[in-house]
């Protein structure tokens, strides 16, 4: 095998990565296909872009308010257990709507039951996945485990969109949620499949609030993790909501149907994994902070110019570096941010990271939603776009500031317990 391929792939040296990978691998596909057919069958019962904007802020609201306490979980409990019951939970909801709207009485009221449930979950799965990483893969293969991580979600982001559409369009949304359901026992077997994991940690002393409010401190005196994760809520909350309106863009601009939804959702994925190939790639973070502020730009830049599109094609090669600069901020600052966090405290540290990029996307697509209903999707995401943008200047301008500071606490981290991977000692994180 060529050089190049052993450097994007080898942290699937490890096995009970490789378990972890291909299960969650199947089963993110089947989340895209209930995703994508889910705000289908919202357009399709309503037309209203408002309520778009409703079932994606239903959905995700409770990572914004539950999270910290699936950190505090994922710091206490053994992650491992913590998965298999949050995947398991998450069958059982997915095969619920399934049931519903494969037979035919499916109403609005249901989703927007489900969606908080489905949120609810994630609130604690994201944060035990996130720092699950650390326990199944060496230290130096961090920054290509999480790479490898988003390439695999936005591989599935290209893959599940596509076959939603084409699924949507021939027999209909249920049996897209049927296949997200049966998707899950990939990533069940695989959990259950794993060996030599890390021991159940000792119990804290401190209250599981005392742990919640600790992590909010944490995050809140170190500066290069504080000001990754207000441009990543920022970009959430400003940005991200595009994917909300993408039903309004495949029906009435581009006049294109479920098919062109399919298309339009996987041109994005297929520059998101784009973004993460090219991470999984580095064997350094030496750069990172640049890459940030220059894939952020990219985002805004792309989703201003696409906002205008009115052909499908067009549109898909606009979507693409849309795609690819929203993985690499996300990706980038997924791998700094843990990096600088002690494993005592990932957990909530990657609580955190799940309020700021998923916790603020309901309140983006909620404010998405509103202002499509009264100055349209058009302007809404060239709005998003541009606020992006000028985000990603703030962040380039104000970077120097913090680069040296990130590079005192990785070089620290060993000392403090942390154990960081081992090519980052005397590396920039974010120069």
């Amino acid at each position: 095998m060529p050089q190049p391929a052993r450097g994007i792939g080898r942290a699937l040296r490890h096995r009970n990565y490789r378990l972890f990978f291909s299960g969650q691998l199947v089963s993110l596909i089947g989340t895209w296909m209930q995703s994508t057919a889910q705000a289908w069958l919202i357009y399709r019962l309503t037309g209203s872009s408002v309520l778009l904007g409703l079932v994606g802020f239903s959905s995700q609201i409770p990572v914004f308010l539950v999270a910290p306490f699936g950190g505090t979980l994922a710091d206490r409990a053994r992650r491992h257990r913590v998965l298999l019951s949050t995947q398991s939970m998450s069958m059982v909801l997915a095969l619920i709507l399934a049931a519903l709207t494969l037979s035919g009485v499916v109403e609005v009221w249901h989703v927007f039951v489900l969606a908080p449930l489905f949120g609810l979950v994630n609130a604690f799965d994201i944060p035990a996945r996130q720092s699950f990483i650390t326990e199944i893969v060496q230290r130096e293969d961090l920054l290509n485990a999480v790479a490898l991580n988003s390439s695999m979600v936005n591989g599935a982001r290209i893959v599940g969109p596509a076959l939603a559409g084409i699924i949507i369009a021939a027999v209909g949304e249920g049996w897209c949620f049927l296949a997200n359901g049966v998707s899950y026992i990939a990533v069940l077997t695989g959990l259950l499949c794993m060996r030599n994991l890390p021991a159940r940690r000792a119990k804290p002393s401190a209250s599981p609030l005392e742990q919640v409010l600790e992590g909010f401190r944490f995050v809140h005196r170190t500066r290069p993790i504080r000001q990754l994760l207000l441009l990543l809520g920022f970009v959430s909350l400003m940005g991200m909501s595009y994917t909300v309106l993408m039903p309004i863009f495949a029906d009435r601009i581009i006049a294109g149907g479920p098919r062109a939804l399919g298309l339009l959702m996987g041109a994005s994925g297929a520059g998101a994994l784009t973004g993460a190939l090219l991470l999984a790639a580095r064997t350094s973070m030496r750069g990172l902070g640049r890459w940030i502020a220059l894939a952020c730009a990219l985002f805004g830049v792309s989703l201003v110019a696409f906002s205008f599109s009115r052909n499908l094609l067009l549109s898909m090669a606009l979507l693409y570096p849309a795609g690819l600069g929203m993985m690499i901020q996300m990706s980038a600052s997924n791998t700094l941010v843990q990096t600088m966090s002690p494993d005592s405290m990932r957990g909530r540290v990657m609580a955190l990271y799940s309020m700021m990029f998923m916790g603020m996307a309901p309140f983006g697509a909620l404010l998405a939603g509103s202002l499509a209903e009264h100055i349209g999707a058009t302007w809404t995401v060239m709005l998003g776009g541009t606020c992006c943008a000028l985000a990603a200047l703030v962040f380039g301008l104000r970077l120097a500031e913090f680069r040296e500071e990130a590079h005192r606490i990785i070089v620290a981290m060993p000392a403090m317990g942390g154990d960081p991977p081992e090519q980052t000692t005397g590396a920039r994180p974010a120069a």
